[in-house]
């Protein structure tokens, strides 16, 4: 398979990735907190939890922020390793 042709199907997929979720749920997001919570309510509706968050984010924009920011985050560290890594493996296959 050509270069060009492979970069074009990763391209779809990743777009596929991004708009077929949308188009399937059909606006109702909910996170897997709120789900947590609805399925131990159902199962044991007089449920106290045992702690309470040290903080919570003043509004839900915050909170996806955060959560957006540690993804980005760890993607860069995962980006660094394998590009750190790659670059090892070619410095090494150049020597030899």
């Amino acid at each position: 398979m050509a270069k060009s042709s492979r970069s074009k199907w990763l391209l779809l997929g990743s777009v596929a990735l991004v708009v077929l979720p949308l188009l399937l749920v059909e606006g109702k997001f909910a996170g897997s907190d709120d789900q947590a919570t609805a399925a131990i309510t159902h199962a044991k509706p007089g449920y106290q939890p045992w702690f309470t968050p040290i903080w919570e984010p003043p509004s839900g924009e915050v909170e996806s922020l955060l959560f957006a920011l540690q993804a980005a985050m760890g993607a860069g560290v995962i980006g660094y390793v394998i590009g750190k890594r790659q670059g090892l493996a070619a410095r090494d296959d150049a020597e030899h």
